[in-house]
């Protein structure tokens, strides 16, 4: 009996969430609606300017204004991405499975935030459905390279110091950021939320982000196969979350008007020290035609072995 699980599947599935982000991102781009907008007040007596047309009307402009950003960077560089890992994934290739895992983050992410952040709207249920199929995917990569083994796939190169300093250096700042936002909200007569009822980002990053970026830290500290494994894949997704923050700060400076160059320098350095940490960590792998050859000989020995 041959496994449920393979990379041809995996390869498939990622191509079934590529076209799934691919289209709400296009949605999000293209089907925005005319610009309009009107001041309302929210139920914490915030006023702010809502959008009324398009696919995400009745959220706040500065929300709208950030979405952009998000949707255009996922259309043109996260999704073409994850396209591109598909047939490495098809042949098994250790070091595109990775890649194509923290990309299938990446997309869980930002689309669990949309759908608890963008107020109720047509296109709830598309992100809802992308979600799923990312967790899909992301459990199905995990079986995939725990199959292939991971004790002895990166060796001494590997930037365990490097990896632990960045991430965690980027989770203290997060904290530290987000723990002063929500104090400022929580003290504050009229807090600004844009309109929102809480404050659905700053739980996402301190409640799963922060906790998994430390775990997967001490792990690299500790030279865990599994954590050296699931910091290489992280690091696709640390460097595509920071260049999409970066977007969308530049997207919200356009339509604002309102400075933004901090935080776009900030997570724009942030981007590209991941992509240079997580390039060192992919130099660590065993050549990508060994990693494709042992892949391939642990499925024979599954397959021969449920065939006897």
């Amino acid at each position: 009996m041959s496994p449920l699980i393979t990379p041809l599947r995996l390869a498939g599935w990622s191509l079934l969430v590529s076209i799934l982000a691919g289209v709400a991102a296009a949605l999000g781009v293209f089907a925005r609606g005319d610009g309009a907008f009107q001041t309302v007040t929210s139920v914490h007596g915030e006023a702010y300017q809502m959008a009324t047309t398009g696919v995400y009307a009745n959220n706040a402009l500065q929300l709208v204004a950030e979405g952009v950003g998000w949707d255009i960077f996922a259309l043109l560089v996260a999704v073409p991405a994850l396209v591109i890992t598909v047939p490495f994934v098809a042949r098994g290739s250790f070091r595109g499975t990775l890649v194509a895992t923290g990309l299938l983050g990446y997309f869980l992410y930002m689309h669990l935030e949309y759908a608890v952040t963008w107020a109720l709207g047509s296109i709830l249920l598309l992100f809802i459905a992308t979600c799923a199929a990312c967790l899909v995917g992301l459990v199905g990569a995990a079986v995939i390279l725990a199959r292939g083994g991971l004790g002895g796939r990166f060796d001494e190169r590997f930037p365990r110091r490097g990896w632990a300093g960045l991430s965690l250096g980027m989770s203290l700042l997060l904290s530290v950021m987000w723990i002063g936002r929500i104090l400022e909200a929580l003290t504050a007569t009229v807090p600004v939320l844009h309109g929102e009822t809480t404050m659905t980002v700053q739980v996402l990053d301190l409640g799963l982000v922060v906790p998994i970026s430390a775990v997967i830290a001490i792990a690299v500290l500790r030279r865990h196969p599994a954590g050296l494994a699931a910091a290489a894949a992280f690091a696709a997704t640390f460097v595509t979350m920071t260049a999409a923050i970066a977007a969308m700060m530049v997207s919200s400076w356009v339509v604002t008007g309102v400075s933004a160059l901090a935080p776009i320098v900030l997570f724009g350095a942030a981007s590209i020290a991941g992509g240079w940490t997580g390039l060192r960590m992919y130099r660590s792998v065993a050549g990508s035609a060994a990693d494709s050859a042992a892949l391939l000989a642990s499925e024979a020995r599954r397959v021969g072995a449920a065939i006897s």
